[in-house]
Formats: structure tokens, sequence, C-alpha cells
């Protein structure tokens, strides 16, 4: 079907160190970059952030010469109650709410979505997971979030934290079965999952085992070269993570699982989950296909863009 109106979408994605913003033009080819930017995070000064968010806006109006919806990806979750942003990773933000301090200040169609979330529209809409009836974006890098997405459109919840599968706890049976301690995780509750399978629950296994604690690169590095100290530990998170996953295909039964992040960049996951998640689930239940992105980390700003032609097509 053929676009009556050229429309613009600006997709910011904001992150603990830099602010990226990627503008698209929306027509019969569908969205198509035309301007990109990056700039530092502001610290802890919600001020300079906003005027930081107004200059780069503007700048990419004058690049699309139209004043055009904007869609944000930020780490974190809104308070439902007060409205308030709830997020360590951005200081400037945490406690604030910028959803009404930004439309205040920008004038226009503004959608604020979770990063996670519009990681998993992006490979919905043309990702690695495009024209499929239903996806999950999961991502496994310093947390665990991700998004589920049905015909392409990203599906919120009435909280807005449809797809925190990170914060379901890790079951009791697999506590005791591999004698993990029950840790604490910066939601305010115990036994995340997330405290297991990031990056960071990765090296924590490591040192369960009697390691180090190493990054995960340095884990599977060793376990490449030898180690079985390093290999035990990858074993023991990717039963963790398989048990997630096989949570997500009871649950939701998608079509796809596509995973993000910086774990996603580890090649045995793509090889031994699927015959992990299956020892998971009962007779009869197909594993999905679990797939890289096809953005990489590059598409939190796309999928924010992605989120506003959603709410304002």
């Amino acid at each position: 079907m053929m676009r009556s109106k050229i429309r613009g979408y600006h997709g910011i994605d904001i992150g603990g160190t830099k602010i990226e913003l990627v503008a698209f033009l929306d027509d019969e080819q569908g969205l198509r970059e035309v301007h990109r930017e990056r700039i530092p995070t502001p610290g802890t000064d919600f001020a300079e952030f906003v005027e930081s968010m107004q200059a780069l806006v503007a700048r990419a109006d004058v690049e699309l010469d139209m004043r055009a919806a904007v869609g944000i990806g930020l780490p974190g979750v809104v308070d439902t109650l007060s409205g308030r942003q709830l997020s360590s990773n951005v200081p400037a933000l945490n406690g604030r709410v910028v959803a009404s301090a930004l439309q205040e200040a920008l004038q226009r169609p503004l959608v604020i979505g979770n990063d996670c979330q519009c990681f998993a529209l992006s490979e919905a809409d043309g990702g690695a997971a495009h024209a499929l009836p239903s996806m999950f974006g999961a991502i496994i890098g310093t947390g665990a979030g991700g998004g589920y997405c049905v015909n392409g459109r990203l599906l919120r919840g009435a909280n807005g934290i449809a797809g925190e599968w990170g914060h379901w706890p890790l079951p009791a049976a697999l506590l005791q079965h591999y004698q993990l301690p029950v840790l604490p995780c910066a939601c305010g509750r115990s036994g995340c999952m997330e405290r297991y399978v990031s990056g960071p629950g990765m090296s924590q296994l490591h040192r369960h085992l009697g390691g180090d604690g190493a990054p995960p690169h340095a884990i599977a590095a060793q376990a490449a070269a030898g180690s079985a100290l390093a290999q035990q530990t990858l074993a023991l998170h990717l039963d963790l993570l398989a048990h997630a996953l096989a949570t997500l295909v009871i649950t939701l039964d998608p079509h796809a699982i596509v995973l993000g992040g910086g774990l996603s960049q580890m090649s045995h996951l793509y090889q031994q989950l699927p015959a992990a998640v299956k020892r998971h689930l009962f007779t009869g239940v197909i594993v999905p296909p679990i797939l890289p992105p096809a953005f990489g980390d590059a598409g939190g700003a796309r999928g924010a863009a992605l989120l506003a032609r959603q709410l304002y097509p």
C-alpha cells in the first residue's frame, strides 16, 4: 500500500554514557535513515539533559525539514503511580517525571518506551524476526530484559513492563540443585533471573564455582583453551538461561526468540540453547528458532522510531 504522506520520526536511544538520535523519513519504502548523531549523556543535571535533548531534536528537524514525532528508548521502568523514571543507569533521570518534562520541552507527539522493548520492536519489524506472527526479543547484557511483539507491533502491557523476564525469580529447584545463593536485585527483590544469566551474572557464577569472577569474554576464552572451571561456568549459565527461555516459550509461545545484549555475541548459545531449552519443556513442544540480532546493538534508536510510528502513524 502506498503512503499518501511522507512522515518523519526521530528515534532516540538513551544510555548511561551516550544519547543517540537517528532520524527517519517514512515513505513508500518504509523507514529510511537520513540523519544520525550521538552526544554524551549528562551525568546528574536534569536541566542539562532536557536542554541537550531540545538541541539534538532541533538539529534533526532541520535535517528532515519537518517537525518529527519522537520515540525514546530508556533503561529502567516508569512508576505507574507517580510517573517517575526508575533508572540507575542514568542518574540525571532517576526519580524524574521525564515524559512530561520532555513533552513540554519538545512540543510534539512523543512516546517513551523501555530500551529492551525498542530492541525487540526493531528486530520484529525489518530485523531477524521480520514478518513472523510473533517474536520475543531477549536482552542478556548488563541486565536481562526484553519485549514481545505480535504481527510486528510491540505489546507493552497495562504497566508498560511486558517482557521483563529478567525479574522472574530463579526457581528454588535450580537454586537448590546448583547450591546457588539467593542474590539481591536492584529492583528490590531477591533471586531475580538477571542476577544469574546476565553478563555480571555469568561472572558471579564463575566466582560461585571457585573462579575469580572473570568477565564473560574471558570465561569463554578460558573455556576454549580447555579450562574445566570456565567450561563448567558456561554449562551452568546455559542451563539457567535455557530454563528462563523455556518459561518464555510456555508463557508466550513466540515463533522466534532473538537474543540481544553483549552475551548475544557468544556463538555457543545459538548452537547449544535449542537442545538445552528442550530439556526444560514437556513432550511435544517445539523450541522456536533462537536467532542473533540483525541490528546488533544499533537497533535501539530504530526501535524507538518504530514505536513512535506505531502510536502516531
